[in-house]
């Protein structure tokens, strides 16, 4: 059969592409040309399966200059530029009667259908299209014998089956469906247990984090020494076994809160504290605080919290974490101020007054509400000590800043208390100075 080494795809004057260079790059696979002239009609729905191919690179002449989108309906106009049909005939509606890319007045507003490069456009997705739904299949398949292995073997070789099932779920949806549907989930947890190695372990939570537990599923991670397990590798695992360990255990505590106050062992929050201690990994930091935000809902581990030095180790890391880290810290530490223990923690550690009050109207509305509730249970406390440290670190500028924003009335009457508790040290005339020079400063 003979095929032409060059194609206009633009219907005349526009570009021209080279079949030879198409084959190479990936536009055309070198079989592909001639049967895909035959028509679409029969064929898999192009919508679809851009659709689902939505991740992958495409080539630049299948894209709609407009919507810079895969086109459908390849139309060209007389300066020869392709644009998808409905994109054009939009801009013409518009009152624009220019070509969007070259800007040029248009001799002629007709568009002609371009169905080679339709054709062009279909051939290629149908090859990224099948060739996604073989690997798909594959990986489905794989996944079922790699669930078949586990049921057979033992010691490293089980250990090698379980890490490549969690490279397989970490990715692919398919492999986490065949999980399930297979009945893997419960093979998998059956594989947890006081005698469980920290190797298997590790690759089994790895997998698991990855899949939508049901309530059964759940259900049978609460024991306690599949818990007790988790805890031990939450201390003493890889970075990434750590920050698996933490999710899966925080998506047990929010799915039973009956019993889930149990699992707040003193082992696991000194886990979490050397997690979000641990500034090299945010993504540790943000796993553990968000545990710790979940934690903090029980009253008996809020003391416990405290006593193992949770507020210093907070208030000192302020500086350095992201704005989503800063909220969930923020929340453990304006929920901590409620037991006497943590407002005298908050109150006797140094830098609590001056890390806060700079995060004043920073962040997020959030965050002014956690660090002004924290800050008036301070001043509270010792009013001639804090108060007078809180001003001198700014506190009344920052105050008067949220009285006079769009902040919600609720944070502008705790401003007003708090600010007329820190005034009450001073004159008038030296504390309108003081508010004046500190707003100065900033």
């Amino acid at each position: 059969m003979y095929h032409p080494t060059k194609l206009d795809i633009n219907g005349g004057g526009g570009q021209v592409l080279d079949l030879e260079t198409a084959v190479k790059d990936g536009i055309l696979g070198g079989d592909t040309y001639g049967p895909v002239c035959a028509g679409v009609a029969d064929k898999l729905d192009l919508k679809k399966m851009i659709q689902e191919l939505e991740s992958i690179d495409v080539p630049s002449v299948f894209i709609c200059p407009i919507s810079l989108d895969p086109m459908l309906e390849p139309v060209t106009l007389c300066t020869g530029q392709t644009y998808e049909r409905s994109n054009i005939l939009k801009w013409f509606s518009l009152g624009h009667y220019t070509c969007p890319t070259t800007m040029q007045e248009l001799w002629d507003d007709s568009v002609t259908p371009n169905k080679t490069l339709q054709q062009l456009i279909y051939a290629w997705f149908s090859r990224k299209y099948a060739s996604m739904k073989k690997k798909s299949e594959d990986v489905q398949g794989r996944t079922v014998e790699i669930l078949e292995t586990l049921k057979k073997v033992k010691g490293q070789a089980r250990v090698q089956a379980l890490k490549e099932l969690r490279q397989l779920v970490a990715v692919h949806s398919t492999a986490k469906k065949a999980v399930v549907v297979n009945n893997g989930v419960s093979l998998i947890s059956l594989l947890l247990g006081p005698f469980t190695t920290h190797a298997v372990g590790s690759e089994v939570i790895g997998i698991l984090v990855n899949l939508d537990l049901d309530v059964e599923s759940k259900k049978n991670l609460m024991p306690p020494a599949k818990i007790s397990l988790m805890v031990d590798m939450l201390n003493e695992g890889t970075i990434e076994t750590k920050v698996n360990c933490t999710r899966l255990i925080e998506v047990l505590m929010e799915a039973n809160d009956h019993g889930s106050e149990k699992m707040s062992s003193l082992s696991l929050l000194v886990g979490l504290l050397r997690l979000v201690k641990d500034k090299r990994h945010q993504n540790g930091v943000l796993a553990g605080l968000g545990l710790l935000k979940t934690i903090c809902s029980y009253d008996s581990v809020r003391n416990s919290l405290v006593s193992i030095g949770a507020v210093p180790l907070l208030v000192e890391i302020l500086p350095s974490l992201s704005n989503e880290c800063l909220e969930f810290a923020l929340y453990v530490l304006e929920v901590l101020s409620t037991v006497p223990e943590g407002g005298l923690a908050l109150k006797d550690c140094p830098n609590t007054i001056p890390n806060l009050v700079k995060l004043l109207m920073r962040v997020s509305e959030n965050c002014t509400q956690f660090a002004l509730s924290i800050l008036w249970t301070v001043c509270k406390l010792a009013p001639d000590e804090c108060a007078l440290l809180a001003v001198d670190a700014g506190l009344a500028a920052k105050l008067l800043l949220v009285i006079q924003s769009s902040c919600s009335p609720v944070l502008k009457q705790r401003s007003a208390e708090l600010l007329k508790l820190c005034s009450l040290n001073y004159s008038a005339t030296k504390f309108l100075s003081k508010c004046k020079l500190t707003k100065t400063i900033q």
